[in-house]
């Protein structure tokens, strides 16, 4: 309720191509390093599942998606087991 249109630019007056592109460079900049860092974070989760799920032979390491479908097979049959008991 400020009267400012939401999305107006507020910062200095108009821009020059150079630091159009300077900022444009910097945004690419931070958007890769958020993607990098999400594909960190994501596997890290998925070294950490393959931790907690029996493999044979233990050195084998699965791929993303078979860790995924490993993964969910194994509680299936975890979920299945106890229904049975």
């Amino acid at each position: 309720a400020t009267g400012k249109r939401r999305g107006a630019r507020c910062r200095g007056g108009p821009r020059t191509a150079e630091t159009a592109q300077r900022l444009k460079r910097s945004r690419r900049l931070k958007a890769n390093n958020r993607e990098r860092n999400r594909m960190h974070n994501l596997n890290a989760a998925l070294d950490a599942l393959r931790d907690v799920l029996p493999t044979f032979p233990e050195d084998a390491k699965l791929t993303k998606i078979e860790t995924l479908r490993f993964a969910h097979n194994y509680i299936w049959a975890l979920t299945e087991t106890l229904r049975l008991a």
